[in-house]
């Protein structure tokens, strides 16, 4: 897609004001044209455009299509560091996302939005037009998504959000909207920028430093744009800030769950029994470990367990609660003007990012749970568990021998050639694009053999056969005074190892444009039409380390407790895109757009057409009402169709041993460790999956009565099917125990030899004992979802006469609507009122005011997020009065900021985010086991941040 064109007409001066408004105030851009205009009037040249949700240049801004602008001049004033801030901050990411707080995940250094509240992969990003490249990783494991982290936010235009299904433009993807990401074509002349930052609490520290500049050559005819920016920014660990540096302290009593209400260690060194429950068995009561973790491992107690253990309170500080990042990009835009009619043009964004982070103590441990369930002790005739987490005292390197480092590589690079065909008004662009992302994730790990072998040797002993009562656990009679130490030296070192895991996508694609905005005239003026047709390729592979490949029988890899993903595939696709821009009447406009796209992956041919119908109707010059109905879709993503046999941890109820325990589905009571039995996953994709398919309409209103003022409403709704989820752990467990004789405890209402049971059967492993231990799970296209949401935007230029000029603008977005079915037979679920399902807000909503005057510019800007549930709430499927009284209230975050243009040339900014040093300390149901008491999809605590930045422009054109 073009950026803009040498195409001109007249516009009336009413609507230059509105559209020299809006770009100057923010957050939409709310200018209209005016049909008419008063003889006194003067006409205005206005470039046409190409504006995100057309392929025809155009001289309106707002169209049938609701278009959110930010600048780069909002990003600073808005105190924004990178472009995911930016895009968090939009009302419409209502959905929580996994980001750089988040511990344990598959993307632990991927930074990505939800709009809507809809899945990650729905949105489709652009950079300049052209699709991003794919994050080689996979979001939660499972997913293909966008990781925005590497773009040069120093060299950001603008960003241009378009809410809605745009498949009939943008093809796969584009279901829950697009995100255009605008760099800068042209500077003022040579740019340096520097940007200095801190947090009050501490952790965090940063750098950025930019340079850009521009040139020409060949007598103008070259013109060369290029910019580098680099960033170096510290991680925050959890020791860092009051809320995260141990378990919660002030936990609400909770009658139904008696350790709430009571703050409680972790267990860093326990022996568990599952008839006696704790057994303490050090002789020194944790005196041998007491400088581990700070020196602060003591004896603890948890309410309801006959004996202490050694732990402390202080863990969950061991974790960062923010990656650390090292990054450099490196961006050139280049044209040269072959003749009147041709220009050539390249454009290359480079990136490489280093983030470092640490998961935490909670998945640094051993444990005999792992390899052998329980064991025996004939001395104490019980079966018992140990269980020892590391600690830094344990590691010669200390903690920082056990961070994680994931570096990526990528860029994309573009080369073409666009013009005039002769003197007519018919337009050409051709291009290709090549996109490249790779990922290393440099990771520590526990070798599976070593450490079970070093801990058989050092504690348990030799292995004295089995057990007498079911001939199934080891026997062994631990030195229990050892293992109440800290390691030995290189002990850690002995059982402890690297892997190295490469990933990779790219995407190649060739695409071809006509256009012609001039087509002919029709009563409201000239008619434009676009066609495009566009050929790619596009591969993703997932290599782990060896290591942490799983055995093809027993599941297990040789890395203890740790699993991982893989897979690979590519396909080809071609498309064919076609749009007209009628305006049949003065006040108006119909747009119609179709696409057709075609895959050809893993020998089959997956189609999709889409089509789009819009209308702009302006009865005056200031009233515009606009509606758009169409359809979208998303492809199978080459990892639907070609993930091989990924692993993760999870829990589910087992229904079959409930029940034999005398428990029914529905019945409460049925003992914890059936009600969440954990057991490994795996989750492989499906070759045979078809396309996601959405009806989409919006309607919406925008009023601008004067140059100065603007508001738009829009109404949104998506109507969803056939969408790809893994197979349902829960209903692979309702099927075992209906497809079970019930003399083996199940119902046996189900035929064992149908499919539904064999299927069952299939993905369900237990154990001897019928302990769950294994279920595999395969993607299939099987549910479907409805979303009804609304968006409003302002904005308003206010001139104070000697006292400067006001600048407002507010976004807001609420989600009415929201509710999916996993299967035909299985009742809906509400992912906005039902608590249990969502922790998303309603609601959410931006504004910021600006004030200018002379060489002074200072804004403040406010982010709100409306009321969540708490935990308890998502984690209990009745919630108790208890919960439904303390939901999690709404939380706001101040930004400030204040320029100073010391010359023409000299720009200093001080910005202070988060200014009352908001923390999310509101959800008072988390327990006291928890070391994050609050939402990490949805909040941070990062806390106050100061920036100070100065800029430097030279060599002024």
């Amino acid at each position: 897609m073009a950026v803009s064109t040498t195409k001109r007409l007249q516009r009336h001066a009413l609507s230059a004001a509105l559209m020299s408004a809006m770009l100057l105030t923010a957050n939409a851009a709310l200018a209209q044209e005016t049909p008419q205009a008063s003889e006194d009037q003067q006409a205005t040249e206005l470039d046409k455009v190409v504006v995100t949700g057309s392929l025809i240049p155009q001289t309106t801004l707002e169209t049938f299509k609701p278009v959110i602008t930010i600048s780069a001049e909002d990003i600073k004033n808005r105190g924004f560091n990178s472009v995911q801030e930016v895009l968090s901050n939009a009302s419409v990411a209502t959905g929580g996302v996994q980001g750089n707080q988040t511990s344990a995940s598959f993307t632990q250094g991927a930074e990505t939005n939800s709009l809507f509240g809809l899945p990650v992969g729905y949105t489709k990003y652009l950079i300049d037009g052209r699709p991003m490249a794919n994050y080689p990783a996979l979001y939660n494991g499972t997913d293909t998504f966008n990781n925005i982290s590497g773009i040069p936010v120093e060299l950001v235009d603008r960003i241009e959000i378009l809410p809605g299904g745009q498949s009939s433009l943008y093809g796969s993807d584009a279901i829950a909207g697009v995100i255009n990401i605008i760099l800068k074509k042209k500077l003022d002349g040579t740019a340096i920028s520097a940007r200095a930052g801190v947090y009050k609490d501490g952790g965090g520290q940063s750098t950025r430093v930019s340079l850009a500049d521009n040139f020409s050559l060949a007598d103008d005819r070259l013109n060369i744009l290029a910019g580098i920016q680099y960033e170096n920014r510290d991680p925050i660990w959890g020791y860092q800030r009051d809320l995260t540096k141990q378990f919660n302290q002030h936990p609400l009593d909770n009658p139904a769950t008696p350790l709430d209400g009571v703050p409680v260690a972790s267990r860093d060194w326990l022996v568990f029994s599952p008839f006696t429950s704790y057994n303490f068995l050090d002789p020194a009561n944790c005196a041998n470990v007491a400088d581990a973790f700070g020196g602060t491992t003591g004896l603890q107690t948890r309410p309801g367990r006959p004996a202490p253990y050694c732990g402390s309170m202080f863990t969950p500080g061991y974790r960062t609660v923010r990656n650390g990042k090292e990054s450099t990009q490196v961006y050139t835009h280049a044209t040269f003007d072959i003749n009147d009619n041709a220009q050539l043009y390249a454009d290359v964004l480079y990136n490489k990012e280093t983030v470092d982070y640490h998961i935490g103590s909670n998945f640094t441990w051993w444990g005999t749970s792992v390899k052998w369930g329980y064991f025996y002790d004939p001395n104490l005739d019980d079966f018992f568990q140990l269980q020892r987490a590391f600690a830094p005292e344990d590691m010669a390197g200390g903690w920082e021998q056990s961070m994680n480092h994931d570096t990526s590589k990528s860029y994309a690079a573009t080369f073409g050639v666009n013009g005039t065909f002769g003197d007519s008004s018919w337009d050409y662009d051709l291009g290709a694009t090549r996109t490249e992302y790779k990922l290393h994730e440099n990771s520590w790990a526990r070798l599976a053999d070593p450490i079970n072998d070093w801990f058989e040797t050092n504690i348990l002993g030799p292995s004295q056969g089995l057990d007498p009562y079911f001939g199934v656990y080891q026997v062994y009679t631990p030195d229990y005074a050892a293992f109440y130490q800290l390691l030995p030296a290189g002990a850690f070192e002995s059982f402890t190892t690297r892997t190295h895991s490469h990933s990779k996508t790219y995407d190649n694609m060739v695409r071809g444009q006509v256009t012609n905005a001039e087509l002919f005239s029709l009563p409201g003026g000239d008619a434009g039409l676009a066609v495009a047709a566009e050929w790619g390729k596009e591969g993703w592979e997932y290599k782990p380390d060896a290591l942490l490949i799983p055995d093809p029988v027993t599941l297990e890899s040789q890395i203890w407790g740790t699993t991982s993903v893989s897979g690979e595939g590519d396909r080809e696709r071609y498309a064919v895109t076609g749009e007209m821009r009628l305006p049949v009447w003065d006040p108006l406009t119909v747009s119609v757009s179709g696409r057709y796209d075609s895959y050809k992956a893993a020998g089959r041919t997956i189609d999709s057409p889409t089509w789009g119908v819009g209308l702009e109707f302006r009865p005056i010059e200031s009233l515009l009402f606009r509606g758009k109905i169409g359809t979208a879709f998303r492809a199978p993503t080459i990892s639907d169709m070609f993930q091989g046999a990924s692993g993760f941890y999870s829990f589910v109820r087992d229904d079959l041993n409930c029940a034999i325990a005398g428990f029914d589905p529905d019945e409460q009571g049925c003992p914890q460790q059936f009600e969440s039995a954990q057991y490994f996953g795996t989750q492989i994709g499906n070759p045979e999956l078809e396309p996601i398919d959405a009806d989409v309409w919006s309607a919406g209103i925008v009023w601008a009565p004067t140059s100065n003022f603007s508001i738009g409403a829009d109404y949104h709704h998506w109507e969803i099917s056939n969408e790809v989820l893994l197979q349902s752990a829960s209903r692979l467990m309702s099927d075992e125990y209906n497809c079970t004789a019930v003399a083996d405890g199940g119902t046996g209402l189900l035929d064992p030899n149908s499919g539904t049971c064999q299927a069952a059967f299939a993905a369900i492993d237990r154990n001897a004992l019928g302990a769950l231990q294994n279920i595999r799970l395969t993607k299939i296209n099987i549910a479907k979802r409805e979303l009804n949401a609304v968006t409003v935007d302002t904005a308003w230029t206010q001139s104070l006469g000697a006292y400067g000029d006001l600048h407002l603008a507010g976004s807001w977005t609420r989600n009415l609507k929201h509710e999916q079915q996993t299967y035909a037979d299985e009742p809906t679920i509400d992912l906005v009122y039902d608590e249990f399902y969502t922790t998303d807000p309603k609601y959410k909503a931006n504004a910021s005011a600006t004030w200018e005057k002379d060489q002074f510019s200072t804004t403040l800007y406010a982010n709100y997020l409306g009321p969540t549930g708490n935990i308890v709430a998502f984690t209990t499927p009745v919630p108790t009065a208890y919960a439904r009284d303390r939901g999690v209230g709404s939380y706001t975050t101040l930004n400030a900021s204040l320029s100073y243009e010391a010359t023409p040339d000299l720009l200093f900014s001080f910005v202070v985010n988060n200014l009352a040093n908001r923390m999310p300390d509101m959800d008072l149901t988390y327990s006291g086991l928890t070391g994050e008491p609050y939402n990490s999809a949805n909040y941070d605590v990062y806390g106050r941040a100061y920036y100070l930045e100065v800029k430097y422009v030279f060599n002024k054109d």
